[in-house]
């Protein structure tokens, strides 16, 4: 098990210390998404990868149980206690993204029946607070901090982020004060480490504000990432590597975005 020190680095230091990574560098930690079916759980163990992101619904009949689906799917081929199962097998990290506040509860009871078996990281994801142009209902920080924080979960990355919204050819605004102020007042009484999912495209506009966020407490990273028609170059997301300790600031891009050859050389 991790050290509970609370520090966003334990996530790297594991995989350093399996030899996954040469140096404590967030952007060299690589991501496989969507792992919602017994196909794509196979593949990603079988990749390089270092950790598996996967989406958690309750089943919408029964048995209603915890199941890896992204909405709007209401069924999955794995429920999350078989998914468990095979990644407990492995040495990869695992990043859990709760789309209901259902879902939350009976999963991390599951979660924390194999813990002791889990060799590598384990994220908890969910959008507790309305971000730039997010359309979805985020779900209730309080409720959803109050089923996430187990006494088994003391070692977790809690990766709290906003709801948000993308339109091309438009002026996208980023995330405001207003945004920045009340996730830390959320996160201020924490004690685990938390990463704040940002989206890509609106680093730019708001880099005032995460850079504020992330002095306000050792504890705390960022994970820029983007979505499926953002358009995005990535060469802009190289200042701030210059910005943010390089421990600090994960790198969560689509396959197309960071090719072998031409966006990890930059990255690096």
């Amino acid at each position: 098990p991790l050290p509970a020190t609370g520090l966003p680095g334990n996530t790297l230091e594991y995989f350093l210390s399996q030899g996954k990574i040469q140096e404590k560098d967030a952007a060299d930690i690589e991501w496989a998404h969507a792992a919602n079916s017994k196909n794509k759980i196979t593949e990603a163990l079988q990749s390089s990868v270092h950790m598996i992101e996967a989406d958690i619904l309750l089943r919408s009949h029964d048995p209603k149980e915890p199941i890896m689906a992204h909405p709007p799917e209401t069924d999955s081929d794995v429920t999350l206690r078989d998914w468990l199962k095979e990644v407990k097998a492995s040495d990869k990290g695992i990043k859990l993204d709760f789309k209901s506040l259902a879902a939350v509860a009976p999963s991390m009871v599951l979660l924390d029946q194999v813990r002791a078996e889990l060799r590598g990281p384990v994220w908890i994801n969910a959008d507790i607070l309305p971000g730039p142009g997010g359309k979805a209902t985020p779900l209730d920080p309080k409720v959803f901090l109050e089923a996430a924080v187990t006494p088994g979960s003391h070692g977790d990355v809690l990766s709290l982020g906003w709801t948000t919204g993308w339109t091309a050819d438009t002026h996208n605004p980023g995330y405001s004060w207003e945004m920045v102020r009340e996730m830390e007042a959320v996160c201020r009484t924490l004690r685990h480490p938390v990463t704040f999912p940002v989206r890509a495209a609106l680093l730019a506009q708001s880099f005032s504000q995460l850079h504020w966020l992330l002095q306000q407490s050792d504890r705390y990273s960022l994970t820029v990432w983007t979505g499926h028609t953002d358009v995005l170059v990535v060469e802009d997301l190289l200042p701030y590597r210059s910005d943010i300790d390089k421990t600090r600031i994960y790198y969560d891009l689509l396959d197309s975005q960071r090719g072998p050859d031409e966006t990890d050389s930059k990255l690096n």
